[in-house]
């Protein structure tokens, strides 16, 4: 057993390994030795964390007050001074003098309505935390936990756990003959195991004690109102599980360790010489891998050794845990498809039950193995899940597989599991796993604009602030989808945004006429310069790589040896969604850009430098390329024929990327535009013809 106590949580984690505990060696000191013994073929078979301010309630007794009645579910709900009320069933209701026997769903007995009135004060203790929506689950059946024994002051006679075998069981039973229970009842826990009459008298003192103390504080105290509060996780876990089966229980907090120390000194003391503190420097839980499941706990996907794995998949009313083959094939050439199924159930059969336990998945629970046609192997995998289960301390009901391989299962549930502690719900989707698109969202940003143009009937232009994600929907390809919403508009649209922004977010931020609305829309200005990072090459153009500032795209003249690298740039030409840059050196002086290849040089004027006619170059490519973007949406006559291929070899249109141009709507698109460069692209005619 690991304890681990910082400012934040308390963690406790189970480690298991084959066979009996070994035995103690004084000599094994030391971090070597110490991590030899935590690598010694252990496994972290259980999780448990507490966080300060969100301790668990199980156990607490509150004197609380009756707020409502309801006939039809024969229940109550009792506020015990909590954000919400807690339930108690009628079977949970307990009164001195009243004979309440248990009704079960439409049995006999008498009715809530008889026995609770609102505004009545009762005492009652929490047995289940609340979860989700739900407020507590509470029973009037009061019990004081100790280590040996449960104390029950409205319960009777002496009772035995069952997880102890039948030759211990007597064995206690002899032992607690006669004790002297002073009215209430007992209930010997697993802890006892090997424990003698003496330490039952013990103990029996020491609750009646806590018991007395409890009937003064509910005297005391006025409802609602806590009366006595349960240990905290460490105490708690020790006192019901650490037993002579455990080798130690390893603590990294001194506090904590004196804690325990002085818990078993009065309750154990023979095991107090288990309990050991952690002194090295490298973390507790990450010495024994316990980190590494902390993890694992979090992902949907537990891998099997031979190759299959298990999706673990969490809805509101249960878990399904699906089995796959994965990447088994089975062993052996005589190994066939229904030997490799059932050796991956039954592989699967031992770690569902690992990881319920380790997740501490409770509810219903359905399996779903992988369909076996004999009777027999399904027999197998059934007997294999519940001789593991049988490890499990918390209460499980299974039923048989069925013929499609389903297993219906329950599992108690008290309190959260650690992967409702650590995560909280996804802001983005609330818990749905899956969002709108961004071609959805655009779509209907689309229709928001059409309904905005139509309410503003004077305004020119709007500059509308959306996620830089769902900006590419409108100014990729061209700008197609853009240039058809003015035009069937006769409005202009800018964007803004980052990508910070929600997806689903729309806003629009200005409208004014269009050079109003174009001098607040671009980010730069011609000149300014600017620290990027320059984040991937230059699809078309291999000497030049792109930055990306909150989805605007700049494309940086030279760049491409300098992938990865945070640089200075002066922007050189300015569009509506992107823009053209100069690489600067630590001088601050404009980086001479490399010489192309050969075919490029020779389409270069003779004497021009690259720098000095790409402006040009760029002003004179801009119309074009809108133009042809125009034509190919149908919506303007383009310069070029309708039957042209200006993207051939040779062709003007092909000496620059399009987010490198100038112009109305220069450097509009990103770079990765298929079928802009160094690809055929349809005429707006071949495109009339295949829509």
């Amino acid at each position: 057993m690991l304890v681990s106590v910082d400012r934040a949580e308390t963690r406790v984690a189970l480690l298991e390994g084959g066979g009996a505990p070994a035995p103690r060696k004084a000599s094994a000191k030391g971090a070597g030795a110490k991590r030899a013994r935590a690598q010694a073929g252990y496994r972290v078979a259980e999780l448990y964390i507490e966080r300060r301010g969100q301790r668990s309630i199980v156990g607490n007794i509150y004197k609380g007050k009756v707020d409502n009645v309801l006939p039809g579910l024969e229940a109550a709900f009792v506020d015990i001074g909590l954000e919400k009320n807690g339930f108690l069933h009628v079977d949970e209701i307990v009164l001195p003098g009243v004979e309440t026997p248990r009704r079960g769903r439409g049995g006999g007995g008498r009715k809530i309505t008889d026995l609770l009135k609102p505004g009545q004060e009762i005492v009652v203790q929490v047995v289940k935390d609340p979860l989700k929506t739900k407020g507590a689950r509470l029973s009037m059946e009061l019990t004081i936990a100790g280590r040996y024994m449960v104390y029950a002051p409205t319960g009777e006679g002496v009772g035995v756990s069952r997880r102890l075998e039948d030759k211990e069981r007597e064995r206690l039973r002899r032992q607690t003959s006669k004790l002297d229970i002073g009215g209430g009842g007992v209930i010997i826990r697993t802890a006892s195991h090997g424990a003698k009459r003496e330490d039952f008298e013990r103990e029996l003192k020491y609750l009646h004690k806590l018991h007395e103390v409890l009937e003064k504080r509910v005297a005391d105290t006025p409802a609602p109102g806590l009366v006595f509060q349960e240990a905290d996780l460490s105490v708690r876990v020790v006192r019901d599980i650490f037993s002579a089966h455990f080798e130690r229980a390893i603590v990294d907090d001194e506090q904590q360790y004196h804690r325990l120390v002085s818990f078993f000194t009065r309750t154990a003391p023979e095991l107090v010489e288990r309990v050991e503190l952690w002194t090295e420097e490298e973390p507790l839980f990450e010495a024994y891998s316990v980190d590494k499941a902390i993890e694992g706990v979090l992902s949907r996907r537990v891998d099997l050794p031979s190759g299959g794995y298990l999706i673990i998949d969490y809805a509101e009313a249960l878990t399904v845990i699906d089995v796959n083959s994965g990447s088994f094939i089975g062993r052996g050439k005589g190994a066939g498809l229904e030997d490799t199924i059932t050796r991956t159930n039954l592989e699967a059969a031992e770690e569902v039950v690992n990881q319920l336990r380790l997740r501490d998945i409770g509810g219903i629970i359905v399996i779903d193995f992988i369909d076996m046609a004999r009777a027999r192997n399904r027999d197998a995998v059934m007997k294999v899940l519940r001789k593991t289960l049988d490890e499990d301390r918390t209460k499980t009901f299974t039923a048989e597989i069925s013929k499609l391989g389903l297993v219906e299962m329950t599992r108690q549930n008290v309190t959260e599991g650690v992967r409702e502690i650590m995560t909280r719900e996804c802001p983005t989707c609330d818990g749905e796993g899956v969002i709108r698109s961004e071609e959805t969202i655009a779509i209907e940003f689309e229709r928001k604009l059409r309904d905005v143009a139509a309410e503003n009937p004077d305004a020119e232009a709007f500059l509308v602030q959306i996620n830089p994600r769902v900006t590419a929907q409108f100014t990729g390809n061209g700008s197609r989808v853009l240039h058809a919403l003015e035009a069937e508009t006769g409005k202009s649209f800018l964007f803004e945004g980052s990508e910070g922004l929600a997806l689903d977010h729309f806003a629009i931020t200005f409208t004014g006429t269009r050079e109003e609305v174009e001098e607040r829309a671009l980010p730069f200005r011609q000149g300014d310069e600017v620290l990027v990072e320059i984040v991937e090459p230059h699809m078309y153009d291999v000497d030049d790589a792109v930055a990306k500032v909150d989805g605007y795209i700049i494309s940086i003249a030279g760049a491409a040896p300098n992938v990865g690298e945070k640089r200075m740039i002066r922007i050189d030409q300015v569009g509506r969604t992107a823009a053209s840059a100069l690489l600067l050196d630590e001088a601050g002086e404009v980086v001479a850009a490399q010489p192309r290849s050969s075919s490029r040089r020779q389409r270069q004027p003779a004497g021009g430098t690259r720098t000095g006619s790409r402006g040009r170059r760029r002003a004179a490519s801009a119309d074009r390329e809108d133009s042809e973007a125009r034509a190919e949406a149908g919506l303007a006559e383009s310069s070029a024929s309708l039957e042209e291929e200006p993207d051939q070899p040779g062709s003007n249109g092909s000496a620059a990327g399009a987010e490198e141009n100038a112009g109305e709507d220069a450097v509009q698109s990103k770079p990765r535009r298929r079928g802009r460069r160094g690809g055929r692209r349809r005429s707006a005619a071949k495109a009339k013809a295949a829509d």
